[in-house]
């Protein structure tokens, strides 16, 4: 009796042995991060990680193991693993893994790695191509068929691949891990997948992936690759600010009684909140008081200089089944998952009028904003043609005079094109000191008769704004203030900058008005023509010697 008990004790101790030996998931897909020690909930469709790996279809290597070198005809293959995250708890989180192959390689239509022959650095595209196709040992069998491969069409815990259309052509094994769990499955040199958040404990993790290629025999180990995402029970949102005219959409420095744009976006890449109630509770800081509204895009004007926090709250009202609520229990932090909030996740849930339930979920913004006074409005009140030397004949002079609202100028930008008002020909730009009254006379030179299209800039510190005409010149002008009928739009591009103006470069970006050049007539003597057009900034002017040039003396 002795014997048979002392029999069984050895049994279950090489039992015990080869259990502790075994290889499992959390070995291999850890990559040397600490897994985590606690209970956790099941991620729906997902595996515990304590499962054993087969070991002999799925070898393990270390990343100093040599044979990572050889794993693949012509280099390294590397992935690239990409997510949607943040991700509001219980909406899905997507991942996108992509395999980057070697040089002069690439995937087909039919799932072969094509490789182009003779390939270096700089060669060109080549024809000569040839196929790489591991999977033609099946080709000429049915998955019923080939019973001597049953045992090699499975994952790592034994499991059967599935038998979906096409999974002949798909030859390499995606094994995701996260949160204690893994997740399997085949697919091309591309793969996406979801998870549901609504189990995931709040804060920060990990997920990881490796890839194996398929073999004749064993599957190869190809690739690793991690990143990082995050689950918050705060609706991820952001704020787009912006200003008709505005310079810089990022500087957070706006023009006072010029309205801006708050245009709300909402994180939610898997569309969860598709059927939520949402309201905007905006306060602006100015002691204009706390506004609601319904849609994402609100304007609001500041009527005084200074600088303001700007709040918002988002709220979604969540429509969801009528169940008991169990909070998520947390986990002791780890290095896969450092940074996390293991907080429960505090949920509402009171009943609708119309017999369901929902929760609420809410998503906070603050901004700093500061406010200044800026040129409000430029306009050219008169343009007058100056009578020059037969040694200036061949330039034609022309003083534009120029007043200006708002805050006084430190610099005037004028700038030309050709007739068709689309392509640049000149830009110059000067700075000017104005004391008392914005009024200034700016004399610019034409090398050549034509009519041309007309922008003259003035600008401060922090605003810039613009006043366009249309004029003809002609060489043989007389002196004199201009007769025919002239029209001049102000329009205001006010514009925000922290930093100090910009106008001094020479070679200031403008866009064209708009303008077709059957417009154009030619008329003796300086004129200006009524069109209607849009102003925009003229582009980059590239010629040497422009048009329009600065005289000494004069402005």
């Amino acid at each position: 009796m002795s014997g048979v008990c002392r029999h069984l004790g050895f049994l279950l101790l090489v039992e015990v042995v080869l259990c502790a030996a075994a290889t499992r998931f959390q070995d291999v897909l850890s990559n040397g991060r600490t897994p985590p020690v606690a209970s956790y909930k099941k991620v729906q469709g997902w595996s515990s990680d304590q499962n054993n790996w087969n070991e002999n279809l799925y070898p393990v290597w270390e990343e100093d193991d040599p044979r990572w070198k050889d794993c693949w005809k012509g280099g390294r293959v590397t992935a690239k693993l990409v997510t949607d995250s943040p991700a509001l708890v219980g909406s899905n989180v997507t991942f996108v893994v992509t395999l980057q192959f070697p040089k002069c390689q690439e995937e087909d239509n039919d799932g072969n790695i094509i490789y182009q022959r003779n390939c270096t650095p700089d060669s060109p595209a080549s024809q000569d191509q040839f196929v790489y196709n591991w999977t033609e040992w099946i080709d000429s069998c049915r998955w019923e068929n080939c019973t001597g491969n049953r045992s090699h069409n499975v994952f790592p815990d034994g499991r059967p691949f599935p038998h979906n259309p096409g999974w002949r052509r798909r030859n390499f094994v995606y094994l995701f891990h996260t949160f204690g769990q893994y997740y399997e499955t085949i697919g091309r040199s591309s793969v996406i997948f979801s998870v549901n958040t609504a189990n995931i404990t709040l804060g920060k993790h990990v997920m990881g992936v490796s890839i194996y290629r398929r073999g004749h025999s064993t599957y190869i180990p190809i690739a690793r690759a991690s990143a990082i995402y995050v689950v918050t029970e705060k609706i991820p949102i952001f704020v787009i600010m912006y200003q008709k005219h505005d310079r810089n959409i990022s500087d957070s420095i706006f023009i006072k009684d010029s309205p801006i744009t708050f245009d709300v976006k909402i994180h939610d890449p898997s569309y969860y909140l598709n059927n939520s109630a949402i309201s905007y509770k905006w306060n602006f800081g100015d002691g204009s008081g706390l506004f609601v509204a319904s849609g994402a895009t609100t304007p609001h004007t500041y009527a005084l200089q200074g600088n303001f926090t700007l709040n918002l709250t988002v709220q979604a009202i969540i429509p969801v089944p009528c169940r008991p609520v169990t909070p998520t229990p947390p986990l002791p932090t780890s290095a896969a998952s450092s940074n996390s909030t293991y907080s429960a996740v505090a949920e509402t849930m009171e009943d609708n009028p119309d017999g369901g339930c929902h929760i609420y979920r809410n998503g906070y913004y603050t901004a700093g904003l500061s406010i200044v006074e800026g040129i409000l409005e430029v306009n050219i009140i008169q343009m007058t043609s100056i009578q020059m030397t037969e040694s200036q004949a061949e330039n034609s002079l022309v003083d534009f005079v120029v007043t200006c609202q708002g805050s006084l100028p430190t610099d005037v930008c004028t700038a030309v094109s050709d007739p068709t008002c689309q392509v640049s020909q000149g830009v110059v730009c000067d700075p000017v000191v104005i004391t008392d009254e914005c009024l200034l006379t700016i004399r610019r030179a034409f090398d050549e008769p034509g009519t041309y299209c007309i922008n003259i800039t003035l600008g401060d510190d922090t605003s810039q704004a613009l006043a366009s005409a249309l004029i003809s010149v002609n060489g043989g002008s007389s002196p004199g203030t201009t007769k025919g009928v002239f029209i001049f739009l102000g329009l205001l591009a006010v514009f925000a900058s922290v930093g100090a103006f910009v106008l001094y470069k020479r070679y200031k970006q403008y866009k064209p008005i708009e303008r077709s050049a059957g417009q154009a007539e030619n008329q003796e003597g300086l004129s200006a023509y009524l069109s209607n057009f849009k102003a925009f900034f003229f582009p980059r002017s590239t010629e040497r010697n422009p048009l329009l040039k600065t005289k000494p003396g004069i402005v």
